[in-house]
């Protein structure tokens, strides 16, 4: 089987490996139909986060399950699933409270060989998500919609419920990448009354008003701050920081009303930030790895098969397993919001 390979910062190949095994008896073998690039995958393509050389990528994919281990009930053989990048267990005390993110279960070793023809799934009894039908029955826009769910929409949910966005709030997003473009259109299916995207590409800004926007802000820092209190006076109810800087925390905190919360899914990418501020207006901080499962199977698959939302949209190019290398510098020279990666069309 082909799978994407990290070769070294700025450069990754597609490589042949031996098609995976079922190892132990909660897993199931994925056929991989499509994958996609997630900007945090960008952290060590570009070298500031550190990765093994020679390890296999991605963490999000939709596909078939050909085979399952013998624990695994829920699903089976030709199950049209979504392949989430948690591993959740379903019964330990983070799934039970809705946060299988933070599953005390999972595998150690982290994510990996998503982007790949086949996929070695653990915990796959409950944390796959199963769609009805098979892929022949959607179309290819549909398709793309139950991919974010293995990731992105996910993640822009969760710090939209983190934050407690509910109807009619004012919400503040930090981030135009696809999280927070997933994040824009979170808040308008939790019924945000107006929703204001930080964003400086006019790109991102036409698909952040399509999902809901009502405001674009373009500055940074203490002029992006002047420029939400003008809009809101008091400041938002509700923030979603999808970035990850010390920078767009700082905004976060700033920008949000007293008593407001900031939810927030941006990976830390400072060992230590000041949050002293969020003390003087009593604004709460939470948030972390999304709920996938949780979320999917309560939540937004029903939304995508409804067509009460249509994540899919943030794919703007699209690329073979083979051309994996032009997949990710489209995304790491922002001429894609998203890089779609299509494995198998059979």
């Amino acid at each position: 089987m082909k799978a994407a390979t990290f070769i070294e910062p700025g450069k990754v190949e597609v490589k042949e490996y031996d098609k995976p095994t079922i190892q132990k008896p909660t897993d199931a073998i994925i056929r991989v139909l499509r994958a996609c690039v997630c900007g945090s995958d960008l952290w060590w393509f570009r070298g500031i986060s550190q990765r093994q050389a020679g390890s296999t990528v991605g963490h999000e994919a939709i596909g078939i399950v050909e085979s399952v281990g013998s624990a695994v009930k829920d699903v089976q053989a030709g199950d049209f699933v979504i392949a989430p990048f948690t591993h959740g267990c379903g019964h330990c005390a983070a799934c039970l409270a809705g946060f299988d993110g933070d599953c005390l279960n999972q595998e150690a070793g982290g994510n990996g060989g998503y982007q790949g023809e086949y996929l070695r799934f653990t915990n796959a009894n409950w944390a796959l998500v199963k769609i009805p039908g098979q892929p022949e029955d959607y179309s290819d826009d549909m398709l793309n919609n139950f991919l974010a769910l293995a990731d992105v929409m996910a993640t822009g949910f969760h710090a939209a419920t983190s934050a407690e966005v509910k109807k009619d709030d004012t919400v503040v997003v930090m981030g135009d990448g696809a999280v927070g473009l997933s994040g824009v259109l979170s808040a308008k299916l939790l019924g945000a009354k107006r929703i204001i995207a930080m964003s400086r590409h006019e790109d991102r800004q036409k698909l952040a008003k399509a999902f809901g926007a009502t405001d674009i802000i373009a500055e940074r820092g203490d002029e992006a701050v002047a420029k939400v209190m003008a809009l809101t006076e008091t400041g938002a109810d509700a923030v979603l920081e999808c970035v990850g800087t010390e920078q767009s925390v700082d905004t976060a905190v700033k920008v949000g009303r007293p008593g407001a919360v900031v939810g927030r899914v941006g990976v830390p990418q400072k060992a230590e930030m000041n949050t002293n501020n969020l003390f003087w207006k009593n604004i709460g901080l939470r948030g972390g790895i999304a709920a996938v499962t949780t979320d999917d199977k309560q939540v937004l698959l029903d939304a995508v098969l409804t067509g009460k939302i249509q994540p899919g949209q943030v794919f703007t190019k699209r690329f073979m397993l083979d051309d994996i290398q032009a997949a990710y510098e489209a995304m790491d020279q922002r001429n894609a919001i998203k890089s779609l990666v299509i494995v198998s069309d059979k």
